[in-house]
């Protein structure tokens, strides 16, 4: 009897979820045709492929001497691997809960995959550099559509998250964020080469003259991570109030802090530099130093003392490249959500409870409704706000100096650490700081950390 009425529900479901027209022009009759959600051989097909994850050294090496041959190469490759990359996920929220998979943010990222799924294995072969240019255009109207997944799943998961064991729940979401990143790296890079090798074809010059600047696609080929350092920390001194989340009593007119900005050093291997997405390390270091920066300030404020320091420090192993930074925050101490460093990255209400207050969950819906979306970059964190901000969260929040925080920062910073092989590890001295060790490939060997 439960059997028969789990299958009942389910195919409730499937009459809400019965994935959208996908291809322009399809007939109507087509769309009667959709194979739905549990039955469809094509997703079945794509689903027993398996992903072809690659490297930081092969993304380099063969864009290096890009002709365009390579460039139609890499353009079937990406148009190929997309369709298997998603398919594997929607078959991970087809294995959901009915009660998680209904929920909302999560149905509706659902027939967005579909959507997805569709118009890349009906996208045909690229046999020119005019379907190529093509192709691009399509890939850019594709990583426009799916700014919403982050806030949809974030808010999906977060309601639901009582229906999910812990480790159930981040499982789920670690996979989503990591073959999510892995189809945009995919994509921009490809986007990158092409706009390369436009220029260099209009200029004449060597399809290969990017070098000079430092990139390959989106890889940074001499990436300097003192230098990532010091532009992250020059960003946050000159971001809104909001950014830091300070309030007033630790600010005076402007972005002037009444006690001065903690210093901050950065000492070790400074002129260490690797190969690596140069967005990635600017993203998890900008996170990190906001968040050593908001806690100092505050920490010592409390306290009366002066504003303190922070110490960034680099180290260069022959395989990777580390980088702690040592704050005076406090420690998790005064966090009343989290038991342990590691809840921090969770999204279950259950290890952090702090994922399920009004105001954040306003705030998604926000950036959900206005199409903003997340894309995963310092721009992000340092844009002005919008004029379109919600009337309900701006009641909520009281002005818009203070937006609250959606608490997608350490989560996604863990989820690019690791999207190589790397990792991200919290240490806290509660009543003094706290010690946050990064830790980055540094050959490029490493393959996607993408999972079936």
């Amino acid at each position: 009897m439960l059997l028969f009425s789990t299958l009942h529900r389910r195919m409730q479901f499937i009459s809400y979820v019965k994935y959208p027209a996908v291809i322009t022009r399809q007939s109507s009759a087509n769309l009667q045709g959709s194979l739905h959600f549990y039955q469809n051989k094509q997703l079945e097909l794509y689903a027993s492929r398996k992903a072809k994850p690659l490297t930081l050294r092969q993304l380099v090496f063969y864009g290096k001497s890009m002709n365009e041959d390579r460039l139609i190469k890499s353009a079937n490759y990406v148009r190929t691997e997309l369709p298997v990359r998603l398919s594997h996920r929607i078959r991970d929220m087809q294995a959901l809960p009915y009660a998680v998979v209904t929920r909302e943010g999560v149905a509706a990222m659902y027939r967005l995959y579909w959507s997805a799924f569709e118009k890349f294995r009906r996208y045909p072969q690229i046999n020119s550099l005019e379907d190529n240019a093509a192709f691009c255009t399509f890939l850019k109207e594709m990583l426009d559509e799916h700014l919403p997944v982050i806030p949809n799943l974030y808010l999906g998961l977060s309601l639901a998250s009582h229906h999910l064991l812990p480790e159930q729940l981040d499982s789920f979401m670690r996979r989503m964020l990591v073959s999510r990143i892995s189809r945009r790296v995919l994509a921009e890079h490809h986007l990158a080469l092409s706009a390369s090798f436009r220029e260099s074809r209009s200029s004449k010059a060597p399809p290969a003259n990017n070098q000079a600047q430092g990139n390959v696609g989106i890889i940074y080929t001499d990436l300097s991570v003192k230098s990532s350092i010091e532009h992250c920390v020059t960003l946050i001194r000159s971001c809104p109030h909001h950014v830091l989340d300070l309030d007033s009593r630790c600010m005076e007119d402007g972005n002037d802090l009444t006690e001065g900005w903690p210093e901050v050093i950065i000492d070790g291997d400074r002129d260490t530099r690797f190969s690596y997405i140069k967005d990635h390390l600017d993203y998890i270091v900008f996170e990190l130093l906001k968040n050593a920066l908001r806690f100092t300030i505050k920490h010592n404020k409390e306290l009366h003392k002066p504003p303190g320091s922070i110490k960034a420090t680099i180290v260069a192993s022959p395989d990777d490249v580390s980088i702690r930074i040592t704050d005076e925050g406090g420690g998790l101490s005064a966090n009343p959500y989290v038991q342990a460093p590691s809840d921090l990255f969770s999204f279950s209400h259950l290890r952090n409870a702090g994922r399920l207050e009004d105001v954040r969950l306003i705030a998604l819906r926000d950036a959900i409704s206005n199409s903003r979306g997340i894309k995963g970059t310092v721009g992000e964190q340092v844009a002005k706000l919008p004029v379109d901000v919600s009337s309900e969260l701006r009641e909520r929040v009281g002005s818009t100096e203070n937006l609250p925080h959606i608490g997608i920062g350490l989560p996604m910073s863990n989820v690019f650490a690791g999207y190589f092989g790397g990792s991200l590890q919290l240490v806290p001295m509660d009543g003094w700081g706290t010690d946050v060790y990064v830790r980055l490939p540094k050959l490029g060997t490493n393959l996607e950390g993408i999972e079936v």
